[in-house]
């Protein structure tokens, strides 16, 4: 069964200056290392829940890989994924219920010690859900223990995602298909003219929200910019009078709740 998120994905142009801002943010970043084929480098914010950012940048144009069309959109959360328990049941339970998923895929990277990390992803065929990513290898050497998730600025976790959608009946839909759960109506009581509907993890939740309007707001013109997809991300921790710089964040729309 799937029942936690496994980590959001944060575009970058230049790693080493994402890198530079998020720690000025107060977080600890751990290198990550070079996916397999050479495309992509990462580094990540890992947090006491066992959830992580993944700041991702490009090392090469790569037409084909599944996020370079995110690149010419610019900087931001671009994807997220989902933890599955086992991911050849979790698929077969999701494609019973109704899905398309493709996968399972092989994935890995190096990290810089020369360690290889494997895993393996599913994906549906639409961008309002997320990918599915299990561990091969031992996590501990995907997602490290210890002093990499403590954060100067307090963060403990991950407490939601918001997903814009472009059709909130559809995609509750698939979410459904996906996760086998009934979804919790809930409002948006910080982003006025939306509807949205939340799904409860183990330690967070999944909101999809769509516009009562065409216009006019932030979540509608992300999905005219950019479509479907992550649209702000909440993370567990000290109380904030504002949201995170999103100049600092590289694009990503941050939010605090208090621990």
């Amino acid at each position: 069964m799937i029942r936690a998120i496994d980590h959001i994905v944060i575009l970058v142009r230049d790693l080493a200056a994402a890198v530079a801002d998020y720690t000025a943010l107060g977080f600890t970043v751990t290198p990550g290392g070079e996916h397999t084929g050479g495309a992509t480098h990462n580094a990540l914010v890992i947090f006491a829940d066992d959830t992580y950012l993944e700041l991702i940048a490009f090392k090469r144009p790569a037409p084909d890989h599944h996020w370079y069309r995110h690149v010419a959109l610019g900087e931001g959360l671009i994807d997220f994924a989902l933890l599955p328990t086992a991911i050849e049941a979790d698929l077969a339970a999701a494609r019973e219920r109704g899905l398309t998923l493709e996968g399972p895929f092989a994935g890995g990277r190096t990290r810089p010690d020369g360690q290889q990390v494997a895993w393996q992803t599913a994906r549906a065929l639409t961008p309002d859900l997320p990918f599915l990513c299990g561990d091969v290898t031992p996590r501990a050497l995907r997602v490290p223990d210890g002093a990499a998730r403590l954060h100067a600025n307090g963060v403990s976790g991950i407490a939601g995602l918001t997903v814009a959608v472009a059709d909130l009946g559809a995609s509750v839909t698939r979410y459904r298909a996906l996760l086998g759960v009934v979804e919790r109506e809930t409002a948006l009581s910080s982003m006025q003219g939306a509807r949205a509907v939340s799904f409860a993890l183990d330690a967070s939740a999944i909101t999809l929200a769509t516009p009562d309007s065409s216009s006019g707001t932030a979540l509608a013109e992300q999905l005219e910019a950019r479509g479907e997809g992550p649209f702000a991300l909440t993370l567990r921790g000290p109380h904030q009078d504002r949201p995170t710089n999103q100049q600092l964040a590289h694009g990503a729309r941050i939010d605090f709740l208090p621990a």
